[in-house]
């Protein structure tokens, strides 16, 4: 038994992507309602700052969405929004560990035979993990684009042109609409803001790195504790988010058509998936250029971009920090899977 059970006894890049698939599904559904009211608040053009800070708090949204569509409204898109982050986060961490163990191997074959290797630097981390991302990012985005315009649903419950408002129908609105590119809109800033998972992982694998370095010096243990590993993917998150917020709010905006409103087209902004095609679309460099000559640098944090930015860091940043602390326990399952397979084939 123990012979069947060696090939896996260390988790390959399939079973490191099952592992971070199924913790991200996890992490995602507990925080759902939250990440729907996030879009909301995202998806809102700049006319919408009128309204009142207060009308686009995270908890006014949620109270709006539950008043006005009922529990159905907190989990609007749920099933596509599950389907982008296992197949993102399955793509994410199946090439970040096909990349970093194609590289590690290649820095160790030139090596001197005994020597051991370092651990990498905090710019090759980010490289790797930004490099995974964009991989991941070209093949699931358009399953995020359909969970998005789901997300943010149509103004006052208006009905659909074709009755329609799931994953495959939206999907088909979107096709007949704009063609199959419609369904990569947001690519460009997409693949900008793979430094957001890069520099997660790559501050939490530093900072990992030096407080076990630290216990096992001090002899006090050679793991993270749960809540300690809680609180770095907190941290790990939320400088991620801040860095790279304008990039997440003009890329909801291409997505949901909002920046299209704003720009005196006929989209509404409100209603991503039942409107007539456009042939261009706002880029997210004008949108945060049309932001920057009317406000300035602060204007991309300011007012319904601090509400939106207050939104993401809340929903982003529990959402990471559940995956940090319970990654390791998905990673255990995930070997038995893996074990539980080799014996069965």
């Amino acid at each position: 038994m123990a012979i069947q059970s060696k090939p896996v006894q260390k988790l390959t890049p399939f079973g490191a992507a099952l592992a971070g698939a199924l913790g991200g599904c996890f992490s995602t559904a507990v925080v759902y309602p939250l990440d729907v009211a996030k879009t909301r608040i995202q998806a809102l053009p700049a006319s919408a700052k009128g309204k009142g800070k207060d009308n686009l708090s995270m908890l006014a949204v949620l109270l709006r969405i539950y008043k006005t569509e009922g529990v159905s409204g907190l989990y609007r898109g749920f099933g596509a929004t599950m389907l982008n982050t296992f197949s993102m986060q399955y793509a994410y961490f199946f090439f970040y560990s096909f990349v970093r163990n194609h590289y590690i191997s290649r820095l160790t074959r030139k090596l001197p035979i005994g020597s051991k290797l370092p651990p990498l630097s905090t710019a090759a981390e980010l490289l790797l993990g930004a490099l995974a991302g964009a991989l991941a990012q070209i093949f699931t985005i358009p399953v995020s684009v359909i969970a998005t315009r789901q997300q943010v649903g149509r103004p006052n419950g208006s009905p659909s042109q074709s009755g329609d408002d799931s994953f495959l129908g939206v999907a088909r609105e979107i096709i007949a609409e704009e063609g199959v590119a419609g369904l990569w809109l947001g690519i460009k800033p997409g693949l900008v803001l793979t430094v957001n998972p890069a520099i997660t992982y790559g501050v939490f694998e530093r900072v990992k790195s030096l407080i076990l370095l630290a216990q096992a010096k001090a002899g006090t243990g050679s793991k993270l504790s749960p809540l300690l590993s809680f609180f770095i993917g907190a941290v790990s998150k939320t400088l991620a988010t801040v860095v790279t917020y304008p990039y997440i709010m003009a890329k909801v905006r291409i997505q949901a058509r909002s920046a299209d409103a704003e720009d005196g087209q006929d989209a509404p902004p409100l209603s991503p998936h039942h409107t007539k095609a456009h042939s261009k679309h706002v880029g997210a460099l004008q949108i945060l250029s049309r932001v920057l000559q009317k406000e300035g640098v602060v204007g991309w944090y300011q007012v319904l971009a601090m509400q939106g930015m207050q939104a993401q860091i809340t929903k982003a940043v529990l959402s990471q920090a559940l995956l940090f602390m319970s990654k390791e326990q998905f990673e255990h399952w995930a070997l038995g899977i893996m074990i539980i397979a080799a014996r069965i084939s």
